[in-house]
């Protein structure tokens, strides 16, 4: 459908088929068209050859007001040269859109809780189908790798452009890699996924469309991690380069003329100290420079743009450049702008799902929401799936507790064995989980792959109390001062502070956890914290006891080795060891030592990661790395459960979810690009 604006405020709608020659297949109703190369899209030529046509391409016709709030962007060219001359053709799932509307979504606050709504506008090189097993297209049109898979090359969109519509060329993704991912001044290491068994790569960018990866070994996850990953492959030279002082002599004398310290300064006004897309634009960390630089918001990829941004939230407007239109050519997103707010408190979440106040969430929601929610579909007119998560609540001890007597009994693996028998799994599943879930250790890859011995699913997790009592009085950790509490061996109180976040775990599942410590004698105090709160407490490490989700398919970790190094994740996930880390980091210069066994997984994942799949040596490397993951206890599992999706009846051609999966980047296979808001 078209929508158009008449004098009186009314909007008009007309078909949008009859302003296209081609016909507006759909996942549902192909028309008789046969697919494509990949699932669910095309390439334009490959489009206009299998529906025998010549694709007219038309956009929203609300597009110049979405680009005049994008300050400094230039007056709109014609759609012909906003779009590439080699597009990608999305097949709707169910119908055509229709142009016009907001959609309503909330985080948690500024960098918390956001990665969600990130993954509605996200774009990458390339994406999983929906499926969740096929690599598709996405930036990159194409990739081959070499025989030995050290050289991953891409081929780029000719004629595709940033959101102020200046090119976008493979050097940007150059620059992305050579000058901020390993500029020290803008990350003080590099990111394991930039990294080859901890060494760099080598980016060459011999034309506009083409960029080839030069891998120091074999990584044939890498493609995955494109797929999956926040991180994109790609920061805009022309914007941020001016900048940075290996590209611009007068990068610094620029910057200082806007009243910053140098050029670098400059750039983590826009991108942060890394590549998390949702790091603060000027308009929150330098809002009184903002006016004197050259963009709100570094431009963008992405189906939308933010334009403005407070503590209380943000607000994006579709991006006049982007490179997706549907099957009758209708340039993507069809929905017009998208609002963000930021609501911490979970009870007000709760209240503003029931009253059908938002449009889409996944993130933070826990399976106790969904009693309550599931009871007030038809009045909130909204619809809940729930979908089986990848990872699960898990648990770990700060096994480099600044204070030495916690350190010395978290560091012992027996005491993390009674704790792990402690835990009645089979309650919690029925009162927090309500028999949903299956009880399961953490094992590393989830789900746990076939040729991976199944006895570590449930490696000490069967509820044997006494057990956990027993060896708690050999560990001398008994009650010294009669208060019905057990001590540290050296005679001081063992309390341990148990700080969570809803985003991260839920607060039934913590209580249901201290009471079950408690009976074997171990006190604890539970604390509800803010998701930035948590983070910054475990960077700092100051936590007893870590609390949130954990787990990784083996498709991600092939690309990714951090579950398998300290401090055993990112900044945002679950993290645990951070003096060993420090110690990795440093090269053994400062920090702790970790154990040997924590120094054959870091090996092991290096080589897991350059091994060929499915090979004996693949295997026997897998089963190694679960084996000391395992064994050791660092983490412990709670059970495999659902989680609840939130959707508004009000939004069309949304999908079956297949997980509620931050791993394969939430909404990102689902192509909400294509979502739109039905009249």
């Amino acid at each position: 459908m078209k929508r158009f604006l008449l004098g009186s405020g009314a909007l008009l709608l007309l078909p949008f088929a009859a302003f296209a020659n081609c016909p507006g297949i759909t996942v549902a109703d192909m028309g008789g068209v046969a697919p494509g190369a990949f699932p669910e899209q095309y390439e334009l030529s490959e489009f206009q050859t299998a529906a025998n046509c010549t694709m007219e391409m038309s956009a929203n016709p609300g597009i110049e007001g979405f680009n005049a709030q994008i300050r400094n962007n230039p007056a709109l060219p014609a759609l012909a040269d906003r779009i590439p001359a080699e597009p990608l053709v999305v097949v709707p799932y169910d119908k055509i859109g229709t142009y016009g509307g907001t959609l309503d979504g909330m985080s948690e606050a500024n960098e918390a809780g956001t990665s969600d709504f990130m993954s509605l506008r996200h774009v990458n090189l390339v994406r999983y189908d929906d499926d969740l097993e096929t690599i598709v297209p996405n930036v990159a049109k194409s990739w081959s790798w070499n025989d030995d898979y050290t050289e991953l090359t891409f081929k780029l969109r000719k004629g595709q452009k940033w959101s102020d519509g200046q090119p976008f060329t493979s050097a940007d993704v150059k620059f992305w890699y050579d000058n901020l991912e390993l500029d020290t001044n803008i990350n003080e290491k590099p990111k394991d996924y930039v990294t080859v068994a901890g060494q760099p790569m080598v980016v060459e960018a011999p034309d506009d469309e083409t960029v080839i990866f030069k891998l120091p070994a074999p990584k044939p996850g890498l493609l995955a991690h494109f797929a999956t990953h926040f991180a994109q492959a790609f920061q805009p030279k022309h914007f941020l380069g001016q900048f940075h002082p290996a590209i611009n002599p007068d990068a610094d004398k620029l910057a200082k003329s806007l009243g910053f310290e140098n050029g670098y300064a400059v750039i983590k006004a826009y991108y942060g100290n890394s590549d998390w897309m949702d790091t603060g634009t000027p308009m929150l960390n330098s809002p009184d420079k903002v006016a004197k630089m050259p963009g709100d918001a570094a431009p963008t990829l992405e189906s939308f743009i933010v334009v403005k941004e407070t503590t209380e939230g943000r607000h994006f407007v579709a991006n006049p450049y982007f490179y997706q239109v549907d099957t009758e050519g209708h340039q993507l997103p069809y929905i017009n702008e998208m609002d963000e707010v930021f609501v911490n408190d979970q009870q007000v979440r709760l209240l503003k799902f029931v009253n059908g106040e938002v449009d889409y969430k996944a993130q933070s929601m826990q399976l106790s929401d969904a009693p309550l929610l599931l009871e007030n579909q038809e009045s909130g007119k909204y619809t809940i799936q729930l979908k089986p998560r990848i990872s699960m609540h898990a648990i770990s001890f700060n096994v480099t507790h600044p204070d030495l007597e916690k350190r010395k009994i978290f560091g012992d693996v027996n005491f993390r064995k009674a704790m792990s028998t402690a835990i009645n799994r089979d309650a919690m599943n029925e009162t927090a989980y309500f028999g949903q879930g299956t009880i399961q250790q953490y094992t590393g890859f989830s789900p746990l792959p076939a040729y991976i011995d199944p006895k570590w699913k449930d490696f000490e997790t069967k509820y044997d109390p006494d057990a956990a009592k027993a060896a708690l009085d050999q560990l001398g950790v008994v009650d010294k001062d009669g208060d019905g509490f057990r001590d540290l061996p050296n005679g001081d109180p063992l309390v341990l502070n148990l700080q969570f976040a809803t985003q991260g775990i839920a607060g039934q599942v913590v209580e249901l956890v201290s009471q079950n410590w408690a009976d074997i004698g171990i006190k604890s105090v539970v604390k509800e914290v803010t998701s930035d709160e948590y983070r910054s407490a475990q960077s700092a490490n100051q936590l007893d006891v870590g609390l949130w989700e954990k787990g990784q398919p083996v498709g991600i970790i092939l690309g990714n080795n951090e579950l398998w190094v300290p401090p055993f994740e990112n900044y945002f996930a679950h993290r645990t060891g951070m003096l060993w880390a420090e110690w990795v980091d440093s090269k053994g210069a400062s920090g702790v030592e970790p154990p040997d066994y924590v120094k054959q997984m870091m090996a092991d994942i290096d080589l897991l990661q350059s091994t060929p799949s499915g090979t004996d040596k693949f295997k026997e490397t897998a089963n190694r790395l679960v084996e000391n993951m395992v064994s050791n206890m660092l983490f412990i599992g709670t059970a495999i459960t659902p989680s609840p999706l939130y959707f508004s009846n009000r939004l069309g051609n949304v999908p079956e979810f297949k997980t509620a999966s931050y791993e394969y980047y939430r909404t990102y296979p689902y192509r909400a690009s294509q979502w739109y808001i039905k009249n």
